[in-house]
């Protein structure tokens, strides 16, 4: 059984399979030790589940894939974290946030890797990883648009060159994807703001002071109102024509007061909704352009066909 396996024997297979002469027996022993992991992915996805998401993924890696990573990759069989793995995929870096912390609050032994300030050949994520048993269990969790990327990347890769998801491939791939993925982080820093504002605005609401502001408001207008009714009396009692132009005076005073006053309590509520569209608008030209690539990815890969 492979639970009965050693550190160091789970390694040396991993070293015979990475580049030593291996047998059938290898083949199997790794096969086991990949289903071993079946019971701790699901207890993370029932975890998850409980936390109303609603993962995808697989119970282990396949064979070949264990194999190809442990050629590809300076890592150690019993070091491998995604062996099993399954995925989340929210709308946006705020909910990213959320759901990341309640991963990290429902699992008691977890490690966090976000690739989004250091991003792997452009991917960015927040990877989770979840110690169950003693078995670790990866939980990707992806914005939409980060997961649009990798989709890109994965086809590319499949469709031109499996090296692209690794940095090599052609470069004009290359760039595509480094530019597409700047470009994403370029909106998420934009989410982040307009959250950031749309907060500070709902707290500003609920203070003293906005409440206390929209009375004065108000106040304000109806004191206005006032002022050009008593403008009005003063007409009628044939007043002195100075007393009059003090009183209208008076009167332009109070009402660019009131326009600044209404502006003022305005332009916040402007500022949001522009923060909103800019974020809408941004967030469009990404879909468009992965849009654009994945279908660009079709064409070429039904003429290879």
């Amino acid at each position: 059984m492979t639970t009965n396996l050693s550190k160091t024997q789970i390694d040396r297979l991993g070293d015979r399979l990475k580049g030593g002469p291996h047998t059938e027996d290898d083949l199997r022993l790794l096969d086991a030790y990949r289903r071993s992991f079946s019971e701790a992915y699901e207890t993370v996805v029932r975890g998850m589940s409980q936390q109303g998401l609603l993962p995808t993924g697989r119970p282990a890696k396949s064979t070949g894939s264990i194999v190809e990573k442990l050629r590809r990759e300076s890592i150690r069989l019993s070091q491998m974290q995604d062996i099993a793995g399954c995925r989340v995929v929210v709308t946006g870096v705020v909910e990213q946030e959320r759901v990341i912390a309640s991963l990290v609050a429902v699992f008691p032994e977890v490690s966090v890797m976000d690739r989004r300030e250091k991003p792997s050949y452009g991917y960015r994520a927040v990877h989770i990883i979840a110690n169950i048993f003693g078995k670790p269990v990866e939980i990707q969790v992806r914005t939409a648009l980060q997961h649009g990327w990798a989709e890109v990347s994965e086809k590319a890769s499949d469709v031109i060159d499996p090296t692209i998801k690794y940095g090599g491939g052609p470069e004009f791939w290359r760039s595509c994807l480094s530019s597409s993925s700047e470009a994403v982080a370029a909106y998420e820093v934009a989410e982040r703001a307009h959250e950031n504002y749309e907060r500070a605005y709902e707290n500003l609401e609920r203070t003293p002071a906005y409440e206390n502001a929209e009375r004065a408001l108000e106040e304000f207008e109806r004191a206005h109102e006032e002022l050009e009714k008593a403008d009005a009396e003063l007409r009628k009692h044939h007043v002195s024509e100075q007393d009059e132009q003090e009183m209208q005076k008076t009167l332009v005073r109070s009402r660019e007061e009131l326009v600044r006053s209404r502006e003022k309590m305005a332009h916040m509520r402007e500022e949001l909704v522009r923060s909103r569209r800019d974020m809408e608008q941004g967030k469009k030209k990404n879909v468009d352009f992965l849009s654009k690539l994945l279908s660009w990815l079709d064409e070429i890969q039904g003429e290879k066909q």
